[in-house]
């Protein structure tokens, strides 16, 4: 069985091919400015899509997450609105910590009657500030009393609390006559 194919050939001539065959390379993915705008998403459309995505979006990332939003955002604007409320509180956390060692500087000379030789005014404000250095500062003070009681509770000297002991302070018996 043979079938026979007649195969036409069309010829154009130099000026009509152009407006019949689209020389454009559309196909490839290239689009005109005017397209492009049109494809654009406006701002609106640009946080609806950001709102449907948000829990999709990375917290965290160099690229592509909230952070990353955030930083860009917040360069863009030159956004430092809380940087100096918090500034301003870590200085006065600063002070507050000196002044607190300075209090227990002074209790624990008071109630050992030593000098300790710590000058407050003489540690930085980074050391201060930093939570690690202030709390390794504070243990150091640790092992000097913080109080009266604290510096009096070990006693070397053992009382007795016989009738014989006239030092004694229980009340009973004994030649003390009993009381106060």
């Amino acid at each position: 069985m043979q079938t026979k194919i007649d195969l036409k050939k069309e010829v154009y001539s130099d000026i009509n091919y152009p407006r019949i065959i689209d020389t454009k390379f559309n196909e490839l993915g290239t689009i005109s400015i005017n397209e492009q705008i049109d494809t654009t998403p406006t701002t609106n459309e640009f946080f609806d899509l950001y709102n449907s995505l948000f829990y999709e979006i990375p917290s965290y990332g160099d690229i592509n997450s909230h952070q990353y939003l955030i930083e860009t955002s917040a360069e863009y604007i030159d956004f430092d609105a809380n940087q100096d409320e918090i500034t301003a509180l870590r200085a006065e956390i600063t002070d507050l910590r000196r002044q607190l060692l300075e209090a227990q500087v002074a209790t624990a000379e008071a109630l050992t009657g030593e000098k300790l030789g710590i000058d407050v005014n003489s540690i930085n404000n980074e050391a201060l500030a930093d939570n690690d250095e202030f709390s390794k500062i504070m243990k150091n003070l640790g092992n000097v009393p913080t109080s009266p009681t604290e510096a009096n509770t070990t006693n070397t000297t053992g009382t007795s609390n016989t009738s014989g002991n006239s030092s004694s302070t229980s009340g009973g018996g004994g030649s003390s006559g009993g009381g106060y």
